[in-house]
């Protein structure tokens, strides 16, 4: 069977291995399939992979598998197995089953393909040594239309694993390839830099932050090129080239706060702090708990600092005090939330199921305060990875423990339907073999009737098929003979008798084969009413035993499935309080380091603040010093003419003390 599924993937994997592909090309005719790839499709792959392997361990079970439906998608169903383990993240039992591809007798194509999605696989799992590996090994022919992908792929697996001259060189001859420019001249870029290349990188990098398309990817990674390019120049000195590219950043992407937050510190290198405060004020107003706008709101007092508004600048920094002070109430609730254990309650609410959007929405939620902080943890793949991990396990817990409801359902079911049957079965069964046996006599009669027929074929025997007139016929006739015997009887009586009993025998000896052929008629039609005789009989049967069948022997595998549920129940359970911890210390961990932060940002805050009061306190007075001078130097000047003003101003000095 090993080899015969071999075959099957690799036709499979010729003809196209994708899975929508496949679909695509074959109309469904195996409904059960179809199901499987309904909930594939929905990317829910433990309902697509335990009804898929129900239905291949069938169509391997019966006598004939050529006349199961399945038998027309064979090759697409036993790659899909993997492909949904694969979704699923069963990565050992998928890597298992391209390794045996690869190991095969198949073709280049088909074994490179195979090869290609075992490095793919590594390269996820971040195991980046065997992905080496693995993609290494593909020589010859490539499957058609996946050159590029296996190219692309190569160079990520070289740049992981610090073979940074290989892979600019593979990114470099796909940068004009369509669908790779920006993705491939971003790589490119990061391989460049690498090397210490720097004007090459900024170059690279230049061309994928302005790469044409309005695609959600395309926008994403020109985003996310111009913010390198702009950061690294930033670190370099370049502030005026940087902020040129981190202003190429969209402000209501993905990157923009942090763009906004890097193009404010290149104004500020190049000392145009009023510029700084354009994209700064932006995203003062955005929302707190992005550390982006954390650190804006101690950017934009700092920025009026040194443009001598002290005293906006001190309430400003008053203000994001009194932010910073909630935003640490809020990390306090996180931490306390989070050991509580509603982080985990949030995480496995049902709108991870339909929302993609769900995890950026519960930052919205004010139920759910320790998610405020945790929008990065969250997008991190370590925390994907076990966040995805977690949530399997709370769907098999579910499902356990609606397994083992039913049970006592299916428990219930099969006593009603006992308290039902047993009842009625001794009535039935008396009856039934009343009629077996009436049944079984005729039987016997018709066999010892085809017998006969079937030997006067070879020897007739006339006298076998008479009619009931001529039996009775002879027998008076024997009857009369009998009674005369022995008695004077004329010759004509005796003449008139033998000539009866000749016309008798001559009709039964010229019909015989007459007669014989009806009997054969009358046997066939016997027959046609047996079958239906017998069919009724067979489906008694069946329905006496499907009536008995439906409460007996679940017992034993009922309560079997019980412990073997209860048993798994338990090691879910567990396995998800070990997830689950690891979660929420990673969470805890995220919102201390976070914490931390904030705490600084405090302490700066309110020395800033201080100091710009003492400067705004220090201005004013010095302003108030030099008004007074001036005042007393009037009159120094033209003392006659000083006595008039004083008169005249003390009113308005008595009204502003008022």
């Amino acid at each position: 069977m090993a080899g015969k599924t071999l075959r099957l993937v690799a036709l499979l994997l010729v003809s196209g291995s994708t899975l929508a592909s496949a679909a695509a090309s074959t109309a469904l005719k195996d409904p059960y399939f179809g199901e499987a790839l309904y909930y594939a499709y929905q990317q829910r792959h433990f309902d697509a992979i335990s009804r898929l392997d129900a239905e291949l361990t069938q169509y391997y079970g019966v006598d004939e598998p050529l006349l199961d439906s399945l038998h027309y998608h064979i090759n697409q169903a036993e790659f899909s197995v993997g492909d949904f383990e694969l979704g699923y993240r069963m990565h050992q039992r998928a890597g298992r089953a391209i390794s045996a591809v690869i190991e095969g007798n198949v073709p280049a194509p088909v074994r490179n393909e195979a090869i290609y999605r075992l490095s793919r696989l590594f390269f996820q799992t971040q195991d980046y040594g065997n992905a080496l590996h693995a993609i290494e090994r593909i020589k010859g022919e490539l499957p058609a239309g996946m050159e590029n992908n296996i190219a692309f792929l190569r160079g990520q697996v070289y740049l992981a694993n610090g073979r940074f001259g290989d892979a600019e060189k593979i990114f470099s001859a796909l940068e004009g390839k369509s669908g790779y420019q920006g993705f491939a001249a971003y790589n490119r870029g990061v391989s460049l830099f690498a090397q210490q290349r720097y004007a090459q990188g900024v170059a690279a990098m230049d061309r994928a932050g302005s790469v044409s398309g309005s695609e959600r990817a395309t926008e994403a990674i020109r985003d996310k090129a111009n913010l390198v390019l702009g950061s690294r120049l930033l670190e370099k000195g370049e502030a005026q080239l940087a902020g040129t590219y981190l202003e190429r950043v969209r402000l209501e992407g993905p990157f923009s706060n942090r763009a906004l937050l890097g193009a404010g510190w290149a104004d500020i290198k190049r000392e145009d702090f009023k510029h700084a405060l354009v994209p700064w004020s932006i995203l003062f107003k955005r929302n707190v708990t992005d550390p982006a706008v954390q650190e804006a709101l101690l950017g934009v007092p700092y920025a009026y600092a040194q443009l001598g508004y002290y005293g906006k600048s001190a309430l400003l920094y008053g203000s994001a005090l009194e932010k910073i002070g909630g935003e640490l109430d809020k990390l306090d609730a996180s931490i306390d939330s989070i050991k509580q254990g509603r982080f985990l309650q949030a995480l496995v609410r049902e709108e991870g199921r339909t929302d993609k959007d769900w995890v950026i929405r519960l930052r919205e939620l004010p139920q759910t305060p320790e998610t405020f902080y945790l929008m990065e943890l969250m997008a991190s793949n370590d925390f994907q990875a076990m966040l995805q991990n977690y949530l399997d396990l709370e769907d098999l817990r579910q499902r356990l423990e609606s397994w083992g409801t039913n049970y006592t359902a299916y428990n219930d079911i099969i006593e009603l339907r006992r308290r039902y049957y047993e009842p009625l079965l001794p009535s039935i069964d008396a009856q039934f073999r009343k009629l077996d046996s009436v049944i079984r006599l005729r039987m016997e009669q018709r066999e010892r009737l085809d017998k006969k027929l079937k030997k006067m074929l070879v020897a007739p025997q006339p006298e076998f098929l008479a009619t009931a007139r001529e039996r009775i016929a002879n027998e008076d006739i024997a009857a009369m003979e009998k009674r005369l015997k022995g008695k004077p009887v004329d010759a004509a009586t005796r003449h008139r008798i033998e000539r009866l009993k000749g016309a008798i025998q001559w009709n039964i000896t010229t019909n015989y084969h007459a007669r014989l052929t009806e009997a054969f008629d009358h046997l066939a039609a016997l027959d046609k009413d047996i079958a239906a005789l017998q069919e009724n009989y067979a489906s008694f049967v069946r329905t006496r035993q499907a009536a008995t069948q439906s409460y007996q022997g679940y017992d034993e595998q009922i309560r079997r499935l019980g412990i073997k549920t209860g048993n798994a129940l338990t090691t879910v359970n567990t396995l998800m309080a070990r997830q689950g911890n690891l979660l929420e210390v990673m969470a805890v961990n995220e919102l201390v380091r976070r914490r931390q932060k904030l705490e600084e940002y405090q302490v700066q805050a309110r020395f800033a603040m201080a100091e710009n009061y003492d400067r705004a306190t220090k201005a004013k007075s010095e302003e108030e010093t030099v008004r007074l001078e001036a005042e007393q130097k009037k009159p120094a000047t033209d003392a006659p003419k000083a006595e008039q003003p004083a008169v005249q101003q003390a009113p308005a000095a008595g009204q502003g003390g008022q």
